[in-house]
C-alpha cells in the first residue's frame, strides 16, 4: 500500500539532505584528495610501502611508437573468461593490418585445479587458435611471442616474468603462488609442442595504456573505470628512489598505483561504512568501493533500504528483496538515471524487477536524487584522482603536462556506459585546473583497451630485431 506523496517527502526529506551533505565534493575536498593523491605517488615511489599506494615498477621501459612490424599475440587472463588475440602490425604506414581474439570460459573445475592443468589447458586453447591461418604471417626462423594480461597480484622481477602472491576472484589453483606465471605458461606451451614465447607480462591497465600510446604519442596516463578500478601513468625513472641500478636509454617507464587502496579525505557516508564492514576486505580498497561499478548500486541500495525502513519512501511494507546485498546493480543506476519519461516509467519497472518494490512518482523521484549522488561524489572523486596524478608528474617536469596537449585513456564499462559518471568526471577535472590548462587535458575513451596493448607490448619487447 502506497502512502500519500506528500507525507513521503516530510519523512525521507532530511535523510536525502543528510545523504547529501555526507557525499559533497565541493571543490576543497577534491583538491584535498586531489594533493593526498599526489603525496602518496611521491611516498610509494621513495619506498615500498610507503604510501598506502603500491606503485608497482612494470618493467615497460619501451612504449609503442607505430613502427612495430609483425605478427603478435596477446592473452587476457582476468578472471573466469580468457581472451587470445592476435595482431598483424605493419609499421607507420600500415599500423594494424588485422586482429582477430576469441574468448573463452574456463571450465569451473580448473578454477580449482592444479596449475599444471590451469596452463595446460590455456596453451591447448592458444595452439587451436594459432593453427587458424588467415591473414597472418610469422617470418621464418622467428618464435611466436606474446603479451601475456595477467590480472592476479603478482610481484613482477622483470618485463617477461612475475610471481604469482595469490590467487583471487573465485580461482584457487593449487601449486602456482609463489611461482613464475611466465614459467608456468612457457613450460604448458613446451609440453604441447607449441613454439612460442612470453615476452611481456603486464597487467591490464598498463596494457591499455600502451594501446592508447600507440595512437598517440601524447598518452600519459591510462585509468580502468569497470567493476573494479586502477590507474597508471608514465614516469620519469630518475624520479624512482626506490628504483635502484642503472636505467634503459628511454629512462622511462610505466608506474601501476593500484589506487583503489587510496583512502584519505574521502566524503563516506553510513552506508559506505557498512558495506565496507560487510565486506570480504574491511578497511581496504577504500577508493574503489567510493568510486567502482562494483559497489555503487549497493551503496544506492543500502540509502534506499534505510528510507524505506526509516521514512516509508516506498509506502508502510518494505521489499524483502530490497534487503539482498547487490541487488541492486551499478548498471540499474545507469538505466534509472537515462530515464525522461514524464512518469519515470524506466526507474519504475527497474525497481519492481530487480527488487520488487512498488513505486509512486514521488518515491522514484527521490530514488534519481539518491543514484545522481552517489554516482556525482564517485566521478568527482575519480576526477580528483587522475588530477592528482597529473599534478605529481607536472610538479616534477614543469611544463610537461599542464603546458601541451595530455592524454588520459580511460577503459571500462562504468566510464563507457554510464554517461552521468563521465561528465561528473569531466567536470571535476576542469572544475581542479581551471578553464585555461584543463583544455590541454583530453580524457577520452581508449580505442583499443588493454587487448592490442598487451600484442603491443609483446612487439616492443620483442627478443627479435627491433630497428624495423
Amino acid at each position: 500500500m502506497a502512502v500519500r506523496s506528500s507525507s513521503i517527502s516530510v519523512a525521507v526529506a532530511p535523510m536525502l539532505t543528510k545523504l547529501q551533505q555526507d557525499c559533497a565534493t565541493p571543490l576543497p575536498v577534491l583538491r584535498n584528495v586531489a594533493d593526498s593523491m599526489s603525496a602518496d605517488i611521491r611516498a610509494g615511489l621513495a619506498v615500498d610501502g610507503g604510501s598506502d599506494l603500491k606503485m608497482i615498477l612494470s618493467y615497460v621501459d619501451r612504449l609503442p611508437t607505430g613502427n612495430e612490424k609483425g605478427l603478435f599475440y596477446a592473452l587476457d587472463l582476468g578472471g573466469t573468461n580468457f581472451r587470445v588475440l592476435r595482431v598483424q602490425l605493419g609499421g607507420k604506414d600500415e599500423r594494424v593490418i588485422a586482429t582477430e581474439s576469441e574468448q573463452v570460459s574456463i571450465p569451473q573445475e580448473l578454477m580449482s585445479a592444479t596449475s599444471e592443468e590451469l596452463f595446460d589447458f590455456i596453451a591447448s586453447v592458444l595452439a587451436n587458435f594459432a593453427q587458424k591461418g588467415g591473414n597472418f604471417h610469422l617470418p621464418p626462423g622467428r618464435k611466436g611471442e606474446i603479451g601475456f594480461t595477467f590480472s592476479f597480484p603478482v610481484k613482477q622481477t622483470s618485463i617477461d616474468s612475475g610471481i604469482l602472491i595469490k590467487w583471487t576472484k573465485g580461482f584457487s589453483v593449487s601449486g602456482t603462488a609463489g611461482k613464475d606465471v611466465v614459467a608456468c605458461l612457457n613450460e604448458a606451451m613446451d609440453r604441447k609442442g607449441i613454439d612460442m614465447r612470453v615476452s611481456a607480462l603486464v597487467n591490464d591497465t598498463v596494457a591499455t595504456l600502451a594501446g592508447a600510446r600507440y595512437w598517440d604519442d601524447d598518452v600519459m596516463v591510462a585509468v580502468i573505470l569497470g567493476t573494479g578500478t586502477n590507474a597508471c601513468y608514465v614516469e620519469r625513472m630518475d624520479a624512482i628512489p626506490k628504483l635502484q641500478g642503472d636505467f634503459p636509454s628511454s629512462g622511462r617507464t610505466i608506474v601501476n598505483l593500484e589506487w583503489g587502496a587510496y583512502r584519505k579525505g574521502l566524503p563516506l557516508t553510513v552506508f559506505d561504512r557498512d558495506m565496507d564492514a560487510a565486506s570480504i576486505n574491511p578497511g581496504e580498497q577504500i577508493f574503489e568501493k567510493t568510486i567502482s561499478g562494483m559497489y555503487l548500486g549497493e551503496i544506492a541500495r543500502r540509502a534506499l533500504l534505510y528510507m524505506a525502513e526509516e521514512g516509508s519512501l516506498f509506502g508502510t511494507s518494505v521489499p524483502e528483496k530490497l534487503s539482498m546485498p547487490f541487488v541492486l546493480g551499478t548498471p540499474d543506476l545507469s538505466a534509472m538515471q537515462q530515464d525522461t519519461t514524464d512518469d519515470l516509467q524506466t526507474v519504475g519497472s527497474v525497481l519492481y524487477d530487480v527488487a520488487g518494490v512498488e513505486s509512486t512518482l514521488n518515491s522514484r523521484k527521490i530514488v534519481l536524487e539518491v543514484c545522481d549522488t552517489i554516482v556525482k561524489r564517485a566521478g568527482r572523486l575519480a576526477g580528483a584522482g587522475i588530477v592528482g596524478i597529473l599534478q605529481k608528474i607536472e610538479e616534477d617536469t614543469q611544463g610537461v603536462i599542464f603546458g601541451k596537449r595530455t592524454v588520459v585513456a580511460m577503459d571500462g564499462g562504468l566510464y563507457e556506459r554510464y554517461s552521468q559518471y563521465r561528465r561528473y568526471l569531466k567536470e571535476s577535472v576542469a572544475e581542479l585546473l581551471g578553464p585555461e590548462t584543463s583544455q590541454n587535458i583530453v580524457i577520452e575513451h581508449s580505442k583499443d583497451g588493454s587487448g592490442i596493448g598487451a600484442a603491443l607490448l609483446a612487439a616492443t619487447n620483442s627478443k627479435y630485431d627491433r630497428n624495423y
